[in-house]
């Protein structure tokens, strides 16, 4: 292995022992690790991952909720074993240049879109930590141009292989991996209430609405325990029900407007108080697009993996795209409790979808749905009260959470020096 490297920039934050050191070495990526070209030859390894920009390695039945990849056609797909790291050259915010991650799920197959590359060391903590940070996206920016794709970069591989890394003495790699593992083991643990908390919604809610063919909740408040049984009618003849539209990418003064603008990106079991975009007067009236009232549910039709079926409340009045189906508020029946009834009922909701092709929900699958509620309103605001209030809660953690994430971030920038532009 070489190291005829030059000096890397002095990371800006260097623990105590280390501050009167000399300035990191930086070396060449293929000095340190080889690109992995095996192929899946045979086809006897059928496991296909993905890298994803934010969760990592991840099996892709898992992350899509069904298999991309056709089983005939992954014979020349790359063999990646634990261990390896992948380049993934699609962007997207989390990964402005695509996404380096280390593979810690075991033997797998990945397209060969990507770049995979094996460290000659088996210590690769480091590595793992330090692609997590930003310092290597300039490198990547200035040595590759975008593709034929506007969301994917189209840097080669042997530009990539030339990536300056620092390699600073094992010592202090270890020092460094120590205290962002640590800072991790407090992230996973946080990471670990927020999803205990919503496990715990989850399994209230199948307990405050009835099961199917049921007409009373299994769990029901003590004031209305002796109630009549709830209502039941299909969705489409207790609200009215419509779907929006996307005005014309191309005409740029239909966007930028005034006007809120929801996709199914921000579906997610939530209540949508900010939008990331907007759209003007005109690309409105030149468009299917529709303004709907605060109060409306949202329930999406299609989108990619989890997302059919995923429902979320409108905290705002907004305009929404065809994928979302929108449920308006009607004035005897809690939009807080249709939100909630609705999002408890998820796994059933996706049943529905239609066969073939993306799976997609319908309007008319939806109206046929049955609706059940109390009459009387008192015990759905009940219900509404004691899931917002669990909702509150949860969204406190999550805040936590992303404080949490932010703090390593920006530990990151700071133990971490800028890689040197190509």
């Amino acid at each position: 292995m070489s190291k005829t490297g030059e000096s890397a920039a002095t990371p800006r934050l260097r623990f105590p022992e280390f501050r009167n050191a000399a300035g990191w070495e930086s070396v060449p990526l293929e000095d340190i690790a080889e690109r992995v070209t095996a192929k899946n030859v045979d086809g006897i390894l059928t496991r296909v991952l993905t890298n994803s920009a934010e969760q990592g390695v991840v099996d892709q039945r898992d992350y899509f909720d069904r298999d991309i990849a056709t089983p005939g056609k992954i014979s020349g797909y790359y063999i990646v074993d634990a261990g390896d790291f992948v380049y993934n050259p699609r962007t997207s915010n989390a990964a402005p240049v695509g996404p380096i991650s280390r593979n810690n799920l075991g033997k797998g197959v990945m397209s060969p879109l990507y770049t995979v590359f094996r460290f000659f060391s088996d210590h690769t903590d480091f590595y793992e930590h330090y692609f997590k940070a930003t310092g290597w996206h300039s490198y990547v920016r200035n040595a590759a141009g975008m593709g034929a794709r506007h969301d994917r970069m189209s840097i080669t591989t042997a530009a990539l292989m030339r990536l300056p890394v620092p390699f600073p003495p094992p010592t202090e790699q270890q020092r460094i991996v120590e205290c962002l593992t640590s800072l991790d083991d407090v992230i996973a643990a946080q990471a670990q209430k927020v999803e205990a908390l919503k496990a715990h919604k989850r399994g209230l809610m199948q307990q405050l609405f009835p099961r199917e063919s049921e007409t009373v909740p299994r769990l029901r408040f003590p004031a209305f325990r002796d109630g009549p049984p709830w209502q039941r009618a299909p969705l489409g003849e207790l609200f009215e029900m419509a779907t929006g539209g996307t005005p014309d990418r191309a005409e740029k003064r239909f966007w930028n407007g005034s006007i809120p603008w929801v996709t199914t990106s921000l579906v997610g079991f939530n209540v949508i108080t900010e939008v990331d975009e907007f759209i003007s007067e005109a690309g409105l009236e030149n468009s299917s697009a529709k303004v709907f009232p605060k109060n409306t549910v949202l329930l999406a039709m299609y989108g990619q993996g989890k997302t059919r079926g995923q429902v979320a409340l409108l905290g705002i009045e907004a305009s929404t795209n065809q994928a979302c189906a929108a449920i308006l508020p009607r004035g005897d029946i809690d939009p807080f409790f249709t939100f909630s009834s609705l999002a408890s009922r998820y796994e059933e909701i996706r049943a529905l979808s239609n066969s073939g092709g993306q799976e997609n929900l319908s309007q008319g699958l939806l109206r046929a749905l049955p609706f059940l509620y109390p009459k009387d309103r008192v015990e759905q605001s009940a219900i509404a009260a004691c899931l917002s209030s669990l909702d509150a809660e949860i969204a406190a953690e999550s805040e936590r959470l992303n404080a949490l994430r932010s703090h390593k971030d920006g530990l990151m920038q700071q133990l971490f020096p800028t890689a040197a532009a190509e």
